[in-house]
């Protein structure tokens, strides 16, 4: 399980990154600009499940 949720972390970062690329800084709420914040904010959402999934892990594994 650990593996699979750095697998997950790596392959949001990428997205974040591709979607950054997309995102046009003269006008950013039109057109691909906006389908590109999106996926960064889903992104940044899945990282932070995946976190907050591992952390509940730990704190299961230290209360047994």
């Amino acid at each position: 399980m650990k593996i699979f949720s750095y697998i997950i972390i790596a392959l949001s970062v990428i997205t974040i990154i591709f979607n950054a690329t997309k995102i046009d800084f003269e006008k950013p709420f039109e057109g691909e600009s906006t389908i590109a914040l999106i996926g960064i904010i889903a992104s940044f959402c899945a990282i932070l499940i995946v976190t907050l999934f591992r952390v509940a892990k730990k704190v299961v594994e230290q209360t047994k």
